[in-house]
């Protein structure tokens, strides 16, 4: 059985009037104040913001210094290069910046390095042959925050640099270019400091423009898949570029994005960050991934439809074959951990691996051990390896304190590269798992959902349509989550050639059907009839006409209420809305108290040892409900004050129960 640990907000949750007279539904109104909008102004804001989100791009540091460079180049008619990386950002970034030169007149080569034989950022090899290709001005996009030894030795050729990034920019000195335009400079004042790299070069874009609004309408499409993929804050500056390009999307898109929804099937006038994130992300970052960058990039700049579509058969193709290579490498390292279940960051190594593909199972490494992993790929007596995080675990931290036992490392947070000698593999391997021990991150639940649903009036179609205001959903702005809790299993089935599982849950007088993808009812230990907790999104279904709610089950259980009781027995009252669905019958109260006035009975102090007192076929919430509600009237009392402890106690007269403030509380709800 798959075992999670929940965390079931039990609050009520908070519904503002304001909200509700702006128009909002009471399902939307409730998860806008779980983000900390409570006003209609702040509504507006974060649903309907439009330019005025923008920031002035000449904020960024060195920005005039950049756009007066790149003003000189396009009078002087230089020839120039864009310098970017081999991941959907940098791609888009450079496929941006080279066209927009390109516009201006200049002679502009685009260019991204071979993931295998060059690696992540500049290197001299590459400028060597710019410099003899007549490059007098390089620009780089999505790299080159730490490209120091790289810009003088451009600047010896005379060549000159400006860069733009977004990453990190470490401890040493800032790179001597032309312009250093990176969000995240140390003594950096933009607002943003959560640009995509491809933002960055928007920025640069607009500020050479002077017309910001016309460049944005021209790129906010590659601004936003970008955006997407390098898993940027969808808030903001970023939420706005992100809405406004899927719009253009959807409106018209270029031939190359038109072309590669046609071939993964996907309807362009439905699309989503969602879907730009999981179908046209994977196939942009494959061509990278395999050592075929300039085929994505072809395919975002060509004009001819034709052209485009052939790559998007080609960028396809490639992506499949990058899934079974990722399977390989998936299975390999899965037999490497075989013989013992890791406590500290994974760190594997082997020369069979794909560079390109080792980031994307280091990433579901992470999720299966729930622990940062780190794949290497090693190439004789040096190895390049990708890192991901888990847990809210810092990797840039993490490398900077193990550095001396690396050539080098870059990258963010949540996602690094990195440079090692095969023979420095142990000792990094055990001074990382000492940094995780001395810094280790506290647990996080794994399913947390939202909000707990009790009236299903907040699940009807009206409600559910309406979160699709929050759209674009992504990191800082995820679907919302919610859960039933304690709900009857009306049925369960297996879907797909039982790779599925299909539900139906009762909630009050209504059902709702839900489908969870890749578990089963025996997976689960699950069966009709037993009561169940449900963590998912509710969604639209359309099927031949009829429309219904669906949940898109994350997490489900066996019922365990084991939390909520133990809130009802501290006496929380804030607790009380979600256990109304367990309000005791006077039958209940009878039953329970037969059992409390047997000779010698006194309850346990915890929590688990008293729901072993939990009569047959009473829920274990309403066994709960009937202690405290017997504590409020006096008939149990402890030496605490409190539930847990107490013995049965003798009052005058007859004990009002449904006149309880308990009882009050659960009819109210």
């Amino acid at each position: 059985m798959i075992r999670k640990e929940w965390k079931i907000p039990f609050e009520r949750p908070t519904v503002p009037e304001e909200l509700l007279q702006g128009g909002c539904t009471p399902l939307l109104a409730s998860v806008l104040a779980l983000r900390g909008v409570s006003t209609r102004a702040e509504m507006e804001a974060l649903l309907h913001g439009g330019e005025e989100l923008l920031e002035d791009p000449m904020l960024l540091r060195d920005m005039p210094r950049a756009v007066e460079r790149v003003r000189l180049a396009v009078e002087r008619k230089e020839k120039a290069a864009v310098y970017g990386d081999y991941d959907v950002d940098g791609i888009t970034s450079t496929c941006l910046l080279t066209d927009y030169l390109r516009s201006k007149g200049l002679d502009c080569i685009p260019y991204i390095p071979d993931r295998s034989e060059e690696g992540y950022g500049l290197n001299d090899a590459a400028i060597d042959a710019l410099h003899e290709q007549g490059v007098a001005l390089i620009i780089t996009v999505d790299c080159g925050i730490t490209a120091r030894e790289e810009a003088l030795y451009a600047a010896s050729l005379g060549m000159d640099m400006i860069i733009t990034d977004h990453h990190e920019c470490g401890s040493g000195p800032l790179p001597e270019a032309i312009a250093v335009v990176d969000c995240k400079r140390p003594d950096e004042n933009y607002p943003n400091r959560s640009l995509a790299g491809v933002g960055v070069a928007l920025k640069l874009v607009c500020a050479c423009e002077g017309r910001g609004g016309d460049m944005v309408e021209r790129y906010c499409d590659l601004a936003a898949i970008g955006t997407i993929a390098d898993v940027m804050p969808l808030t903001g500056e970023n939420r706005y570029l992100v809405r406004r390009g899927l719009e253009k999307i959807r409106r018209a898109p270029r031939p190359g994005i038109a072309a590669m929804l046609r071939e993964s099937s996907v309807d362009g006038r439905r699309l989503t960050a969602s879907v730009v994130g999981f179908t046209l992300a994977p196939r942009l970052n494959a061509a990278g991934r395999l050592d075929c960058p300039s085929v994505a990039a072809r395919l975002l700049m060509t004009d001819d439809p034709a052209e485009a579509t052939a790559l998007a058969v080609e960028l396809c193709d490639l992506n499949r074959k990058r899934q079974s290579i990722e399977t390989a490498i998936w299975d390999e390292a899965n037999a490497m951990l075989a013989s013992s279940a890791p406590d500290a960051p994974i760190v594997l190594a082997s020369d069979k691996w794909h560079q390109g593909v080792i980031g994307i199972a280091a990433s579901r490494l992470a999720e299966q051990y729930s622990l940062p992993a780190i794949m290497v790929c090693l190439n004789g007596e040096v190895g390049k390896g990708s890192c991901r995080s888990y847990g809210g675990f810092n990797l840039f931290d993490a490398l900077s304190a193990c550095s001396e036992h690396l050539i080098g490392f870059g990258g963010h947070a949540l996602a690094a590269g990195l440079n090692i000698r095969s023979d420095k593999l142990d000792d990094f391997r055990a001074a990382l798992a000492q940094y995780y021990r001395e810094n280790k991150p506290a647990p996080v639940p794994e399913v947390q959902p939202d909000l707990l649903i009790c009236d299903p009036k907040l699940l009807d179609i009206d409600n559910v349509r309406s979160l699709d205001l929050l759209e674009p959903f992504g990191n800082a702005n995820p679907r919302p989550t919610m859960c039933l809790c304690g709900v009857p299993l009306e049925s369960a089935g297996e879907v797909g050639g039982g790779k599925h599982l299909r539900i139906r849950a009762r909630l009050g007088r209504e059902s709702f059907e839900g489908i969870f993808f890749s578990h089963t009812a025996r997976e689960l230990e699950i069966r009709s009839g037993d009561l169940v907790d449900i963590a998912f999104t509710p969604q639209i279904n359309e099927f031949r006409g009829h429309v219904s709610v669906q949940l898109l089950v994350s997490a489900l259980r066996r019922h365990d209420g084991e939390a909520l009781c133990d809130r009802i027995l501290n006496g929380d009252r804030q607790a009380l809305w979600a256990a109304a669905a367990f309000r005791p019958e006077r039958s209940d109260f009878v039953r329970v108290w037969h059992l409390a006035e047997q000779q010698g009975f006194r309850l346990p102090e915890d929590t688990g040892r008293i729901l072993a007192l939990t009569p047959s076929g009473m829920a274990e919430e309403t066994f709960c409900l009937c202690l405290a509600v017997f504590g409020e009237v006096g008939l149990l009392s402890s030496p605490g004050g409190g539930i847990r402890g107490a013995a049965a106690e003798q009052i005058d007269g007859k004990a009002d129960l449904d006149g309880a403030e308990i009882m009050k509380e659960l009819k109210s709800v």
